[in-house]
């Protein structure tokens, strides 16, 4: 490869702390947005086009970023969601046979900046330390006083509501129309594998906008309700909260992934938090409550459901916990077909500890619905 001299950058974060590192290709640019990091080895593409992180600049903390290409196939929404990439060492080239581009030619398509050579160890380090926080990449080295200007007014992301910029604007249909059951999903940022893992289950699936109404959902007439994740702070969700009440008061099936979790929670009462830098990775573990066995798996959320209050609701039954702080992982209604997990059961980069969950969802669909369970 052709050696090329490639433009200074730097993060700048909002308690005026900077770390310094190099542009990736040609371009300069400048990107704002909450700083977090992510601890997976793969699945790289998959994190840049997850909706959940939709305005946030991603740390790798992998050392190498690129190596394996992209693939089309491999994405989980219909493009990148990030604000913007900061790594260590990004490869132009890469080597996987399967892949159809670079992963340098996949962000450019999506005119995504990016700046690596940066000591991202110490960064993340800072990270867990003093929380994550908005900041700023950018290559405009001679206006850092301007940029801490524009930093300060950017908005937190606690109290942001961010469904309605990647929610669908009108509702879709994925899955074979002949399958054996309908299931209603409520898109507050929903991944593709999800759908995928919901066909595969026979199931038709009905995608509705973020604000759609229990009343819309419900004229479909399905067996039974889902709750997608995705970015932002769930409490602004005012209308999705009020379609779970609706669902749960029905008492068909609802299921609900990590921001629809915590849509749950909210619909019963329970308040949520941010958190002080979130669980992002592919390598959590998770102990299920109800069989005593522990999971690994894969997660992406900033915030969580308050704890005290869902132990001491009398309808609430905690399923699952976070091993390493003990936060709340998964919840069951005690009398209701309503369920929901703080992970990712449906990660394509891995691990698939926890794919028997959407197992669970169809076998109370087959008891609710009297049909037979195609598993």
């Amino acid at each position: 490869m052709k050696y090329q001299t490639r433009k200074k950058a730097f993060i700048l974060l909002a308690d005026g702390t900077i770390f310094h590192g190099k542009v990736v290709g040609e371009n300069e640019g400048t990107a704002f947005g909450e700083v977090c990091f992510n601890t997976g080895m793969t699945g790289y593409q998959e994190i840049f086009t997850d909706p959940s992180y939709f305005g946030q600049l991603m740390v790798t903390t992998n050392a190498h970023i690129g190596n394996y290409g992209t693939n089309k196939k491999e994405v989980e929404s219909d493009s990148v969601k990030i604000a913007g990439l900061i790594c260590k060492n990004f490869s132009y080239n890469y080597s996987r046979e399967d892949s159809d581009a670079s992963l340098q030619e996949f962000l450019a398509e999506s005119n995504l900046f990016a700046i690596s050579d940066v000591d991202t160890r110490a960064l993340v380090s800072y990270i867990r330390d003093n929380g994550a926080m908005n900041a700023v990449i950018s290559t405009d080295v001679d206006n850092i006083t301007k940029l801490k200007e524009e930093l300060a007014d950017f908005p937190s992301m606690e109290g942001l509501e961010l469904s309605s910029k990647v929610s669908t604007k009108e509702p879709y249909f994925y899955g074979d129309e002949n399958a054996t059951y309908k299931i209603a999903a409520l898109d507050i940022g929903i991944k593709k594998n999800i759908l995928r893992n919901l066909a595969k289950r026979d199931a038709y699936i009905k995608v509705f906008p973020y604000d759609s109404t229990f009343e819309a959902l419900k004229s479909w007439n399905p067996d039974a309700y889902f709750i997608s994740n995705g970015p932002g702070d769930p409490e602004p969700l005012t209308q999705a909260i009020a379609t779970a009440k609706d669902i749960i008061a029905s008492d068909a099936p609802l299921f609900g992934i990590c921001l629809g979790h915590q849509v749950v929670a909210l619909a019963n009462g329970v308040s949520t938090y941010k958190m002080h830098n979130g669980h992002r990775g592919i390598n959590h573990p998770i102990k299920n409550l109800l069989t005593g066995k522990g999971e690994i798996t894969s997660q992406n959320h900033g915030f969580a459901i308050n704890r005290e209050e869902t132990e001491a609701h009398p309808e609430l039954e905690i399923t699952h916990v976070h091993l390493n702080d003990q936060t709340v992982a998964g919840i069951r209604m005690k009398n209701k077909n309503v369920f929901s997990v703080q992970y990712h059961p449906e990660a394509s980069p891995g691990p698939h500890d926890a794919e028997y969950l959407f197992d669970q969802f169809f076998e109370n669909i087959a008891k609710s619905s009297k049909k037979e369970v195609s598993i």
